[in-house]
């Protein structure tokens, strides 16, 4: 009898299908040579009381995708390259990251591997990068799991700790609750419609333009990709933010916004004025901070293991609706589409409507329609908050960490990341149609511009 567990959840069969295949790649750089670092007994130590890192995906007798419990050689999960001497160690490392995205799972395996680069490249002595399956589990799973791993590099008995977030708590009675949210449940309504809307549409018919951005050639997703990076100070991005009275989601998505219209007109002068919408990944949790991985695995955590994600759609602002020499109107416009999202059902809607077209008409097709969805979009943006203190694997100190996602029918992935206080954006773009370094020296352009007018307000 073999040894069947609970149900590949509805999330993790829309991202592991004949249509859609989703990786999360995590990476962490390290201070030091990694040349000693243990990696199998360490990641033996954290995986294997893991269910779905030994386990594997089949289909039952009934057609419903099951976690099969197997024996796993942990040994054959971690990769070691062997890079050349003769050829940069740079493009080595780049093209090895990019063949890592590019591959898919054998179906015999659990759904993750490890990677250890024991060369210096220029950013750290030396590397290791985890591959996992997004049907294991979202971004908030891998890095709570990552984090139970880690210790703070400078004490390692002390907890890390992470950026504190507002909480909006109230002393008001309920009767005075009501009346301030009344007025405003007619506008929530409404946004609510247009903006689920307006997602419908996007899964459908309704597509963005073709822009330097945004190839749409068929099978983007299987094209090798390029890696690159900009980082930018908290301090100066909450120096924007307090300036402005935004939040810090809505600067670097402002920053994000600005710059790829700078280098969409640098591109290509037309495309400045050509439609483009970026998917935001919404974290559907009720939980400000990451648990440990057995406080994710109960059943009744909070913090719950798997994938609880939605999306929204934000449109990129027009150099029509906000000329260059506004650059801060690109931050308020962000502020108010996020606020906007925010305050609808729309992403609430959108999951229900999957879930439902799930029990209609089955996992593949709205594996299809999710596809659809991020095809017709111009790029996706995910972001994710780290530690402020230096972390250590093993007592080897980790320089910088970042994420990045593949198997996105998309030219551009960004990605963000804080740690030990610098925010660090990661683009995947496809290789040979984005050009990667004018799209980093415009993101570049677009916070020093942003940073400028904001400090002359």
């Amino acid at each position: 009898m073999e040894d069947l567990r609970e149900p590949v959840s509805p999330t993790g069969q829309f991202l592991e299908s004949d249509f859609l295949s989703l990786c999360i790649i995590g990476v962490l750089e390290f201070q030091v040579p990694i040349h000693n670092l243990p990696i199998v007994s360490l990641v033996r130590d954290a995986f294997q009381s893991i269910p779905r890192f030994t386990s594997i995906m089949v289909v039952d007798e009934k057609g419903v995708k099951r976690w099969k419990k197997i024996e796993v050689k942990f040994e054959e999960h971690v990769i070691e390259p062997k890079f050349s001497d003769a050829i940069s160690m740079e493009k080595q490392y780049g093209e090895y990251l990019s063949g890592i995205a590019m591959e898919k799972f054998p179906k015999n395996k659990p759904l993750w591997e490890a990677h250890i680069i024991k060369y210096p490249t220029k950013n750290a002595a030396g590397t290791l990068i985890f591959k996992f399956h997004h049907a294991i589990g979202d971004g908030y799973t891998i890095m709570g799991l990552l984090l139970s791993s880690l210790q703070r590099h400078d004490d390692p008995s002390l907890p890390l700790l992470f950026p504190s977030k507002s909480s909006s708590s109230s002393n008001n009675s309920n009767k005075l609750f009501l009346l301030k949210i009344l007025p405003k449940l007619f506008s929530i309504t409404f946004n609510s419609i247009v903006d689920f809307g307006w997602s419908v549409m996007k899964s459908t018919f309704l597509e963005d333009d073709e822009t330097p951005i945004r190839s749409n050639v068929e099978g983007v997703e299987f094209l090798p990709t390029t890696i690159s990076h900009i980082s930018f100070s908290i301090h100066q991005i909450k120096e924007i933010k307090s300036k402005l009275g935004v939040t810090i989601n809505d600067v670097i998505t402002g920053i994000i916004f600005y710059g790829i219209r700078l280098y969409m007109q640098d591109t290509d002068y037309k495309s400045g004025k050509m439609k483009s919408t970026a998917m935001a990944i919404v974290n559907t949790r009720n939980v400000k901070d990451y648990h440990t991985v057995q406080d994710m695995l109960k059943t009744n955590a909070k913090g719950v293991w798997g994938n609880h994600i939605s999306y929204m759609h934000v449109s990129v602002p027009t150099l029509q609706d906000y000329p260059i020499s506004n650059p801060l109107q690109f931050v308020k416009k962000a502020h108010n589409s996020i606020k906007r999202k925010k305050n609808s059902f729309a992403t609430i809607l959108t999951e229900k409507l999957l879930r439902m077209e799930h029990k209609l008409k089955g996992s593949e097709e709205v594996s299809k329609n999710i596809h659809r969805t991020l095809r017709n979009s111009s790029l996706l943006i995910s972001n994710m908050v780290g530690p402020m203190e230096q972390m250590a694997l093993a007592n080897h100190p980790i320089k910088d960490l970042f994420f990045t996602l593949c198997g996105l029918p998309q030219s551009l992935v960004v990605t963000i990341l804080s740690y030990m206080g610098m925010l660090r954006v990661t683009l995947a773009t496809e290789e040979g149609f984005i050009d990667e370094r004018k799209l980093v020296w415009n993101l570049n352009k677009a916070f020093e511009e942003i940073l400028h007018e904001a400090e002359n307000v």
